[in-house]
């Protein structure tokens, strides 16, 4: 494929991801509104976003397989087409069993980022695959930080939800529109066909567990339905991985998943979603308190959180757009260990830093920068070291694990949050933060060490005078 031929395809595709991040970040900042229009509870609003999430850790790596065995290009195009029906669904919404379809198939978004990696992979350089998946996780980080940004003031603009809906859901067909044009479609093809029974049993195993987490603060987590629902989201997981283990061509090479070179890379993966996607409300929280009645905090209006919350996403933002480049230098083995490295000595920084403003957004712009950087080196590395008809049900399967422990760690710090109170009241105490910092920190630390211990081995069994290569922890990209 020639250069302008190939700025083009990636050009589109990251016009997908641009969108795809503003739908996802548009949805929080609109959760309000969504309550007052539908005139529903708070808790019936929570599923406006939980049902989403449900959605996507159902249908990622179902797509993402379909994607290896019938073509890359075909399944983004089939998942634009859903996602822009459900922003239609959620635009035209007459009552909560509509809006809640229309968001559900709005879940592939997630899909479309290891379909796209599948995409360059074949289509594409190694070196120029390793940065277009940098430019495509950095322009799903701007999109998401853009639209949690300008979502509220399109809407002030508009003047009406539905119309602000509306311009939402003319995105998604515009995309889909897009697609139809100068994408070519990938040429290697996997073997076997679709495991339909183990993408139905992995669903109901995914939707046992998260929906259990997403309802464990209200029933409690030591009542009934909780235990019962982990149990059962248990015993479902270890049915899946035994069926998953006798395939030949099964949905997820659980073998190729658990082996010792790529096993902490995915492991490091579910660590970045826990601290990312689960501590995501924990800063908001703590710069919302009040200094005079919690004893911490900042006591910044909602206006002043959203203008402070910006800088972390910007700053990862910029490390996944420099990752490529940083990894030409010094590998993707050690821009991984930098950017566990920098998440680890960012959370510290929260529990020393956390009094003075600027030196807790100083911190957290440093969490940002690791999250960043593991955001653009991770799909790389797993990518390159999976066989090439398994592009995309590798990245869907870190996609599943980073989101998975997003819902484990979003749950554990709520139950922090709830345990670590001031006297008798429902106020988190500092020790809840400071904990869930500690917990974070060492969460990463525990990443590094397994990258190290990954890293050695590999060095060890490496011939004298062999380089060995970037996707399996070597010095430098070969």
């Amino acid at each position: 494929m020639s250069a302008p031929k190939v700025r083009a395809v990636v050009g589109l595709l990251v016009a997908f991801e641009l969108v795809s991040g503003f739908l996802q970040g548009a949805a929080v900042p609109l959760v309000p509104e969504i309550q007052d229009w539908q005139g529903i509870s708070t808790g019936q609003a929570q599923w406006f976003t939980t049902v989403q999430y449900l959605a996507a850790a159902i249908s990622v790596p179902a797509l993402g397989r379909l994607g290896d065995l019938y073509g890359h290009r075909r399944m983004i195009r089939v998942t634009l087409a859903v996602i822009a029906t459900g922003t239609v669904l959620v635009a035209c919404a007459p009552d909560l069993g509509v809006l809640l379809l229309g968001r559900a198939l709005m879940g592939p978004l997630a899909a479309l980022l290891p379909l796209e990696i599948g995409l360059v992979r074949d289509r594409l350089s190694v070196e120029g695959g390793r940065k277009a998946v940098g430019l495509l996780v950095g322009t799903l980080t701007l999109g998401t930080v853009l639209g949690h940004a300008l979502v509220g003031p399109l809407l002030s603009l508009l003047g009406d939800l539905r119309a602000t809906l509306v311009a939402l859901a003319a995105l998604a067909i515009g995309c889909l529109a897009l697609a139809f044009t100068a994408i070519p479609e990938s040429r290697t093809r996997a073997a076997g066909r679709m495991d339909w029974s183990g993408a139905i049993l992995l669903a109901l195993a995914l939707t046992a567990l998260l929906g259990t987490l997403s309802r464990g603060a209200a029933r409690g987590w030591g009542s009934a339905p909780t235990l019962g629902g982990l149990l059962l989201a248990a015993v479902l997981l270890g049915i899946w991985i035994r069926l998953q283990l006798a395939r030949p061509h099964a949905l997820v090479d659980i073998r190729a998943v658990a082996r010792r070179r790529s096993a902490p890379y995915y492991v490091s993966g579910f660590v970045l979603g826990s601290v990312m996607l689960g501590g995501q409300s924990v800063a908001v929280s703590f710069m919302a308190a009040s200094p005079g009645e919690a004893g911490y905090g900042f006591g910044l209006a909602a206006w002043q959180i959203s203008v402070y919350g910006v800088v972390p996403n910007v700053m990862a933002f910029a490390g996944s757009a420099v990752c490529a480049a940083l990894a030409v230098r010094i590998g993707y083995r050690r821009l991984l260990l930098v950017s566990f490295t920098a998440l680890a000595t960012g959370y510290g920084g929260l529990i020393v830093l956390h009094s003075g403003m600027a030196a807790f957004m100083a911190a957290n712009a440093l969490v940002g920068v690791g999250c960043g950087l593991a955001l653009g080196g991770l799909p790389t590395v797993i990518v390159e070291g999976s066989a090439a008809d398994r592009t995309a049900s590798a990245t869907a399967v870190y996609n599943n694990l980073k989101t998975l422990g997003g819902s484990i760690g979003g749950a554990a710090f709520a139950v922090v949050l709830g345990s670590l109170v001031v006297g008798g009241t429902d106020t988190p105490a500092l020790s809840a933060y400071v904990t869930i910092w500690a917990a974070g920190g060492a969460a990463c630390v525990l990443a590094v060490l397994a990258q190290l211990a990954l890293n050695a081995r590999k060095s060890a069994q490496a011939p004298p005078g062999v380089a060995v290569p970037a996707g399996s922890g070597g010095e430098r990209p070969g």
